[in-house]
């Protein structure tokens, strides 16, 4: 679960140290800032297929299951986030490439279908998080689950509402 949110980690970081602690207002945040050489290259590293790939060969070539587990966690992240940026993706091949796939669809942004691709993506959530409510009945899994229900679909509604 920590490898999964890891690649957006520094994001939500950044967002926070900029609106709460700077002052910034969000369309200056979403609007200039993220697009700041500065914050694109942190993007670049943690959300490099070559970064986590590598750490995954580590975890494969070592036979830590912890680290396969953690590696394949961030690349799904990874992956998941490739198709659904238009204007806003990551440079997913760095360090090889400053290359930046420019989606048809946007999980986010309404003038590329994202009130639809939202919608699906947190649907989803929502689904898979109640098949793993269902299979696992402790309490510290359901409290894990809980947390994945919430840090999934939180980001969507207050995106939602800041734009």
């Amino acid at each position: 679960m920590i490898a999964a949110f890891l690649p957006d980690a520094s994001l939500y970081a950044m967002v926070a140290w900029n609106g709460f602690v700077r002052g910034m207002e969000p369309a200056e945040i979403f609007g200039r800032a993220y697009f700041d050489p500065f914050w694109q290259s942190v993007f670049a590293v943690d959300n490099s297929v070559f970064v986590w790939g590598l750490l995954l060969l580590i975890g494969l070539g070592t036979g830590v299951a912890g680290i396969v587990a953690f590696a394949g966690s961030g690349l799904l992240h990874i992956l998941g986030d490739f198709p659904l940026h238009h204007d806003d993706g990551r440079a997913h091949f760095w360090p090889v490439s400053g290359w930046i796939f420019e989606s048809p669809v946007s999980y986010w942004d309404p003038a590329h279908h994202g009130q639809i691709v939202g919608a699906l993506e947190a649907l989803l959530c929502v689904a898979l998080c109640a098949v793993l409510w269902r299979r696992f009945q402790g309490g510290w899994a359901r409290g894990l689950i809980g947390l994945a229900f919430v840090s999934q679909v939180l980001p969507t509604i207050l995106f939602g509402l800041l734009l």
